[in-house]
């Protein structure tokens, strides 16, 4: 058995990211000199001999439990943070874990920390943004409010960064969109769907029509879950060979393009028509019995803008290959798969 160099703490391992990034670590050649341990809900506890069958090592709990985050921490050299990136008490418990590691050894840990966005505002479809992030600007992204989705924890993990006590890579994937294909959805211990595409869809169904927020003119950026599990990749690869920015610049964006909002809704809207789920191919606006009924934070959500450019990642080798255009040719099958399944 080759001796064991590195190891490797990850959360979020049976989700849609987290597992995919899981599967990626697995098959990188560095993974036959390196220890990966996950964190796995009680609830979940039955898919642990999967883990197991691919030499991961599990550990039951769950971000609440601040000692074990901590505890995991304290013995990882590198830390995969792939869930709940609005848990503050959960990542101040990892930094914790951190420092310790970084106090006992003298080496800075290194934590690549994953937020689902850079920006979102008020718009509720009804307009979209000239605002447009850039990761090589940091200025611009430090320009953000306390107040921002997220921005607590990425605030406590860049003064983690700063006062030397971890090296910090915070990716934000954007809309992530296609079925997870990995040995983990292989072996069913994987979430292999994606959230925002998925969940118009479900609100469209719930509507009997395919429906929009607002005018659906706001914007978002998009990223295929393999290219932006590549974008996980470089960045590791980088951040051991002391390449890749980290702290306030290393913030590295996942797109690949971008899309207005009401054209995902009319693709919805005629998918769902031509499956006899919907009176027509045009979306038709939300109502406010659609927000009640369906709640009206993640249609609101859907209405939001969030631009970005990723020029980081791409400076380091990231090559995103799939397009806006094959986010759109996937819709229908999405539709197809949340209908069967809400059926099943």
């Amino acid at each position: 058995m080759a001796p064991i160099d590195t190891r490797i703490f990850l959360t979020g391992a049976t989700g849609y990211l987290g597992g995919s990034v899981l599967s990626r670590l697995i098959e990188h050649p560095t993974y036959e000199h390196t220890e990966i341990w996950v964190l796995i809900r009680p609830s979940k506890e039955g898919k642990i001999p999967a883990f197991r069958s691919l030499g991961v090592k599990t550990v039951l709990g769950t971000y609440d439990d601040l000692d074990l985050l901590e505890d995991q921490a304290a013995h990882a050299d590198i830390v995969f943070a792939c869930a709940d990136a609005d848990n503050l008490p959960g990542a101040q418990a990892i930094l914790k874990g951190m420092r310790k590691k970084h106090e006992r050894t003298g080496v800075q840990p290194l934590l690549i920390h994953t937020v689902s966005c850079v920006l979102i505002d008020d718009a509720k479809g009804l307009h979209s943004t000239d605002i447009i992030y850039d990761d090589m600007n940091p200025d611009q992204i430090h320009s953000l409010p306390p107040t921002q989705p997220h921005r607590n924890v990425d605030l406590a993990v860049l003064k983690a960064d700063r006062d030397h006590d971890i090296k910090s890579y915070i990716i934000l994937p954007s809309t992530v969109y296609s079925h997870a294909k990995t040995k983990l959805v292989a072996l069913g211990v994987q979430n292999p769907r994606s959230i925002q595409i998925p969940m118009l869809i479900h609100a469209g169904l719930l509507k009997g029509q395919g429906g929009v927020v607002g005018k659906g003119e706001n914007i978002w950026p998009n990223v295929h879950i393999d290219d932006v599990s590549d974008l996980f990749v470089v960045v590791y690869e980088n951040a051991l060979s002391g390449r890749a920015a980290h702290g306030r610049e290393g913030f590295y964006f996942g797109e690949n393009g971008e899309h207005k909002m009401y054209d995902v809704s009319k693709a919805i809207a005629q998918a769902l028509y031509e499956l006899g789920k919907g009176r027509s191919p045009e979306p038709e606006p939300f109502t406010q019995e659609d927000y009640e009924h369906f709640g009206r934070r993640n249609l609101e959500y859907l209405g939001t803008n969030s631009r970005c450019r990723g020029r980081r990642g791409r400076l380091l080798g990231w090559k995103p290959k799939y397009t806006t255009e094959d986010m759109f040719k996937g819709i229908k099958f999405e539709a197809e798969y949340v209908i069967q399944h809400e059926e099943a």
